[in-house]
């Protein structure tokens, strides 16, 4: 079930300097319909993590053409395939879709190659974030499509492998769709062309907020080797999921970063910590992170991010021009526009966890592939650059977010020990 970790010099590791997706010549794809021998163009799925977020993407992935399958699963525990098959089959209409025998089912840390070898056409990379590196760069080896849970790494050498395998896809014609799926939302697609347009004037402040209680803890069992503890409590552990502004406060950060036409910051600075997560059970991430971000115009962006019970929530962003202000949340009339015409969008659109797999298949299908890797991984390294803020106390520049050598991996992928990380101490903890 084990598998030693490939050389950080060979693998998904390697230190790349900039990559633009957009430069070079990089030739056109041409259908990519694929050929079976049989004649049969059903589409076959293979889903890498099968927890709760890959049990609902497969289920859109599913929904999202008429002759898909799925037909192959990975994941570290056996018993995530097994729950994860019964609920997938339990859905109505599904049951026919899914045809993932006991030989289809790949278990441990090498399972996700077991199942890009058993001829799959799409995969759907679910796993905790720390993974999304190595797994994306396998499966594009592979010349498989992609669909790329956020955010798609946890340190800034896993941000340069993402942008490596996507110019990688591009040249191989391969979709690459991130699971940074509010720009998918069709309220907010046009919230942030009317934002780009120009209607609130010229943005100056985007206040970004992410408040919201705890969430599940599994206590440790007495058969659970340090390695499975910190697996299956992933969600608490930086190195697996970056910490919980990176893991789901990204989101937010990324359409920060879509209305501002896709800029990104020049330097934060934060402050951080652990208000109410002191226990060992909480492994080494904060509770609140609040970092200001400032533009190279002088424009700000204000994040702040609390997980603490008993407390009012709040996602949402607010972006502030020198005309007018926009709101955007997820739920009906979520996105509106206060300026000199005002403006309210009342269409709810199709749910956008699903309009991503519905755009991903149709890609497949015309030929036309998408590729989201550019916005993906500079999304991910500015909820990154973040933490950085938060964890050191220090000011953190993009430039230095980008050139960080900071590696989070493992010493092994092994069942057996693996020493807790330690906990940031602001002020104290150096930047790497």
């Amino acid at each position: 079930m084990s598998q030693p970790k490939q050389d950080s010099n060979s693998t998904r590791r390697q230190f790349a300097t900039a990559i633009s997706l957009t430069g070079g010549a990089i030739a056109a794809a041409s259908k990519l319909g694929p050929v079976h021998a049989s004649g049969d163009d059903t589409l076959k799925i293979g889903l890498i993590g099968c927890g709760g977020r890959g049990t609902g993407a497969a289920t859109q992935a599913l929904k999202a053409d008429g002759r898909v399958k799925l037909t192959a699963m990975a994941d570290a525990f056996a018993d995530r395939i097994e729950m994860s098959l019964r609920s997938l089959k339990g859905i109505e209409g599904l049951e026919s879709k899914v045809d993932v025998p006991l030989e289809r089912q790949f278990v441990g840390f090498d399972a996700y190659n077991q199942l890009l070898a058993s001829g799959v056409d799409v995969v759907l990379l679910t796993t905790p974030p720390h993974f999304r590196p190595i797994h994306l760069k396998a499966a594009v080896d592979a010349g498989k499509h992609v669909f790329a849970e956020k955010p798609c790494a946890v340190d800034t050498p896993g941000v340069h492998s993402v942008l490596k395998s996507c110019v990688e896809a591009k040249r191989k014609g391969l979709s690459i769709v991130s699971g940074l799926c509010l720009r998918y939302h069709s309220p907010f697609q046009e919230a942030v062309q009317r934002i780009r347009d120009g209607e609130i004037g010229d943005v100056r402040t985007l206040l970004a907020n992410d408040y919201r209680g705890p969430i599940w803890v599994k206590p440790r069992q007495a058969d659970w080797s340090d390695m499975v503890w910190q697996m299956k409590n992933w969600y608490y552990f930086t190195w697996l999921s970056g910490d919980f502004n990176v893991e789901q406060h990204v989101h937010n950060l990324d359409l920060c970063a879509w209305a501002m036409g896709d800029q990104y910051p020049t330097r934060a600075i934060g402050m951080g910590g652990r208000e109410v997560r002191k226990g060992s059970e909480y492994g080494n991430i904060f509770d609140h992170h609040s970092v200001v971000y400032e533009y190279s115009n002088g424009a700000q962006l204000i994040s702040n991010t609390r997980q603490i019970p008993d407390c009012k929530s709040d996602i949402s962003v607010r972006i502030l021009g020198t005309q007018g202000t926009a709101f955007l949340r997820e739920r009906k009339n979520g996105a509106r526009i206060t300026a000199k015409t005002d403006w309210v969008n009342r269409d709810e659109g199709k749910l956008h966890y699903q309009a991503e797999h519905d755009e991903l298949f149709a890609s497949i299908r015309a030929g036309t592939p998408i590729n989201n890797g550019e916005y993906m991984a500079k999304s991910t390294l500015l909820a990154i650059m973040g933490r950085m803020a938060t964890y050191t106390g220090q000011e953190i520049t993009w430039e230095m977010a980008w050139n960080s050598k900071e590696d989070l991996s493992p010493p092994q992928y092994a069942w057996g020990e693996l020493e807790t990380p330690s906990i940031a101490i602001p002020g104290v903890t150096k930047f790497v």
